[in-house]
C-alpha cells in the first residue's frame, strides 16, 4: 500500500499558464496567496526596476528581439510596455518608413515622422545611454527568466512543508 510520501508529483498545466499570464497568478490559483504576492512583487519589481533604470526603450521587440523573448515571459505587462514603446514613443524614419528611436538632433512632427529638431526642441524620446540601457534590458529579461522558473514551480506543485 503506497504511503503519502510515495505519491507522484502532480502536473497542473492551468497553474503554469496562469503563472505565465501574470506573475504569481499560478500560485494564487493553487491557494498559496502569500507566496503569490511575494512572487508578483519580486518579478514585477525587477521588471519595473529595469524600466526605471533604462527607460521604456529597454523593452523593444523590433530592435532587441532576442532580449524581448526573455522579457516576454513576464506576460502581458511586457507586451503592453512594448506596444506603448512602439506606437507612442518611436517615430517613423522619413527615408525608410520604419519605426525607430529618435536621434538627439531629431524631433517628431504631428504625423509621427522624425524630422530635424529646431533650436531648443528636444527629441520625443531617445535610447538610454550605454550601461543604463544594458542594465535595464538585463533586469527586465531576468524578470522574465524568474517568471519562467515560477511557472515551472506552479506547474509541478510538490509537497511543501507548512511553515509557522
Amino acid at each position: 500500500m503506497p504511503t503519502p510520501d510515495d505519491t507522484p508529483h502532480r502536473f497542473d498545466p492551468l497553474a503554469a499558464i496562469l503563472a505565465l499570464a501574470f506573475p504569481g497568478a499560478g500560485h494564487w490559483f493553487l491557494g498559496e496567496r502569500k507566496r503569490a504576492v511575494l512572487i508578483a512583487s519580486g518579478v514585477l519589481g525587477l521588471f519595473f526596476s529595469g524600466l526605471l533604470v533604462g527607460g521604456i526603450d529597454v523593452v523593444d521587440s523590433k530592435e532587441d528581439r532576442w532580449w524581448f523573448v526573455g522579457q516576454a515571459l513576464v506576460g502581458p505587462v511586457a507586451f503592453a510596455t512594448d506596444y506603448v514603446h512602439q506606437n507612442r514613443i518611436k517615430g517613423i524614419d522619413p527615408r525608410t518608413g520604419a519605426l525607430r528611436s529618435a536621434n538627439p538632433d531629431e524631433t517628431r512632427d504631428a504625423s509621427g515622422r522624425l524630422a530635424p529638431a529646431l533650436g531648443g526642441q528636444r527629441p520625443p524620446a531617445t535610447k538610454s545611454l550605454g550601461k543604463m540601457n544594458e542594465l535595464g534590458t538585463l533586469f527586465a529579461c531576468i524578470a522574465g527568466m524568474m517568471n519562467l522558473i515560477v511557472a515551472l514551480d506552479a506547474a509541478f506543485p510538490g509537497r511543501r512543508e507548512e511553515r509557522a
